[in-house]
């Protein structure tokens, strides 16, 4: 059943039997996300982030804000994608704020098809977006993600094979094994969508793939936002060491990987664990400071503007509501 307010062909009664879900969401997903943003910030030893920012210069913080800013608005272009293919019409602020908003929420709280569609729906249904077309949304923008994930991947594998065999302590050859897997993989995936229409069917729902074409963008679209949102955290690291970007994308991939395995929200404690490992020959303490700006400038700052744009975005709808 679809809890959309305009169901086309539904008599009016009918659209307003579910309108308390709506207001009920909201309450929900921004009381969850005050209760994980003051368990984040109560967890942090002021001096310790006093001290990372004094570390970093006004050089770093510009330009790791500058990539924060081009990373939401690249995942902007995954919600624009997938409503093109959906065949929605949909406002590009409307777009811009439902993307915005339920990438920050969701890379804060975690589980980001619940939390993540959730504010979608709560953007999107007054334009007329159904659940289902929610949940085909945020599908389409996940597969997005991972083949922009998968393509970098293999790229800076094959390329930096060597750095990357120190960093990861094995041969380059088992790293370029590993590379050309990821891109038989993609390959693979590309050639299955590319020779018929695909659609997958989960207890009774369809959701039909996109083509080669908008398949290609999704790739490429995605890994412009991976590089973009890694470059977040390269800017912040200690110069001097030697350390090339191809090099460090495997190793914040890798990290993204194992956070996205642990199931914890936003990879919290698991990517930094990994990032110190693999950046061991760094200072600790520059490191660390390092990967606690970015978890504030990448993940924090955006989530404290999500919460505002959503109370704003509640309230003008409430004021329309009010004058209508």
């Amino acid at each position: 059943m679809s809890f959309g307010p305009h169901e086309p062909g539904l008599p009016l009664r009918k659209r307003s039997r579910w309108w308390w879900l709506g207001p009920l969401a909201s309450i929900v997903i921004f009381s969850a996300s005050l209760v994980v943003l003051w368990h984040i910030i109560s967890g942090m030893e002021p001096g310790q982030l006093a001290g990372a920012f004094e570390k970093a210069s006004l050089r770093q913080l510009g330009l790791a804000v500058a990539f924060t800013a081009l990373s939401y608005l690249l995942l902007t272009g995954y919600d624009a994608l997938a409503l093109r293919r959906l065949g929605l019409s949909i406002p590009y602020r409307t777009t811009a704020l439902g993307s915005f908003t339920s990438y920050s929420v969701s890379f804060t709280l975690g589980f980001p098809i619940v939390t993540g569609g959730t504010v979608r729906y709560w953007i999107y249904s007054p334009k007329g977006v159904r659940a289902s077309e929610v949940a085909s949304l945020t599908v389409i923008a996940g597969i997005t993600f991972w083949l922009g994930l998968g393509a970098i991947l293999c790229a800076s594998l094959i390329y930096a094979s060597d750095q990357v065999a120190m960093l990861a302590r094995t041969s380059p050859l088992v790293v370029q094994i590993v590379g050309g897997l990821v891109g038989l993989g993609i390959l693979g995936y590309l050639t299955w969508i590319a020779t018929d229409e695909r659609t997958i069917r989960v207890r009774g729902w369809n959701l039909h793939l996109p083509g080669l074409g908008t398949t290609l963008g999704q790739m490429a679209l995605g890994a412009c936002e991976v590089c973009a949102a890694a470059a977040v955290l390269f800017v912040l690291l200690p110069g001097g060491y030697g350390l090339e970007y191809p090099t460090f994308l495997a190793a914040y991939i890798f990290a993204c990987l194992i956070g996205i395995a642990s199931h914890a929200p936003g990879g919290l404690g698991v990517f930094e664990a990994t990032m110190l490992v693999a950046l061991n020959r760094f200072p600790y303490e520059q490191v660390l400071g390092a990967l606690l700006i970015f978890r504030v400038v990448y993940y924090v700052l955006p989530f404290i503007l999500a919460l505002v744009l959503l109370a704003l975005n509640e309230m003008i709808r409430r004021i329309r509501r009010h004058e209508t």
